[in-house]
């Protein structure tokens, strides 16, 4: 996996390299509920530009767009407000976005490192505001994750007076285990449940080993957002289509009222067949057989 971290640091993008499948528009969904993407799927491809990939992703069916990447007041050279007017004209919303918050987080970080970030999420649109990651860093302990749940709570009021709302998106390594305390639980528990939601990563909770559904237990209400994305039965470091995959999709979408879910995010990772292809089989089998 690239993180995106080093991704967005990388001086230049690649060429995209790959032959654009035709339009694969689903038209026959067995429900109206709404599947987004995140584009950090295409991450590879965003030479193409913003406005072709909305385009692609719109006429799969994907309704919803997840952003990744502003830095310096633009998305890939692109202002909110333009990003916006693509999404707009493409019929797409974008509910939530990731950001980045390590500098935040870090001991010395202020509010003041937030709040450019909720201006292009109010210009984009957004009613979510999500963490995508941390630095290894800033997570070395369980004193560590208190600290961070701390100031996830103080970046949640200033997100509500922005009218938006925190959200945390897992990997693996906030279960990592600390004498019986983990990093995921120490964050739910002490966050303020009606300012902070969570945005589970259902393959990252399947392979740190634990079952989604046990933690929509435990935690009621709180994975308003998830992200959907599949593990190859033959090597669980890779990405598969949706419903190829070892994740039981089925039961876990069964229980997601008790989860809290309003938003289904699909993600992918890395591909072994072209990306567009790959997207209109997953979106098909999501429409089709977990609605």
């Amino acid at each position: 996996m690239t993180p995106r971290r080093t991704f967005l640091k990388q001086s230049s993008l690649l060429a995209a390299g790959i032959a654009l499948a035709p339009s694969m528009a689903f038209e026959n969904f067995k429900s109206s509920k709404k599947v987004g993407l995140q584009l950090y799927s295409l991450r590879e491809h965003l030479s193409l530009g913003l406005p072709t990939i909305v385009e692609k992703t719109t006429k799969l069916g994907y309704l919803e767009l997840e952003p990744f990447g502003y830095r310096d007041g633009k998305y890939f050279g692109i202002t909110p407000a333009e990003f916006k007017k693509i999404l707009d004209a493409n019929g797409m919303a974008s509910p939530s976005g990731h950001y980045e918050f390590n500098t935040y987080l870090s001991k010395s970080g202020t509010t003041d490192d937030v709040k450019p970030l909720l201006d292009a999420a109010k210009i984009m649109g957004h009613t979510h505001i999500v963490v995508p990651h941390m630095n290894e860093s800033l997570r070395s302990s369980i004193d560590d994750y208190k600290r961070i749940t701390e100031k996830l709570n103080e970046a949640a009021l200033l997100c509500k007076s922005a009218g938006l709302k925190l959200t945390y998106h897992n990997h693996d390594f906030e279960f990592k285990d600390y004498n019986g305390q983990n990093g995921f639980d120490t964050m739910l528990s002490g966050t303020d449940k009606s300012m902070v939601d969570f945005e589970m990563d259902l393959y990252w909770v399947v392979r740190a080993g634990h079952n989604p559904v046990t933690l929509f237990n435990k935690y009621p209400g709180r994975f308003t957002y998830w992200h959907v994305k599949d593990m190859s039965k033959t090597d669980n470091t890779k990405n598969t289509e949706i419903g190829s995959g070892s994740i039981d999709y089925k039961t876990i979408f069964a229980n997601g009222k008790k989860a809290g879910i309003k938003h289904y995010i699909l993600e992918q990772e890395n591909f072994e067949m072209d990306p567009f292809e790959s997207l209109a089989k997953s979106i098909g089998y999501i429409q089709n057989n977990l609605f």
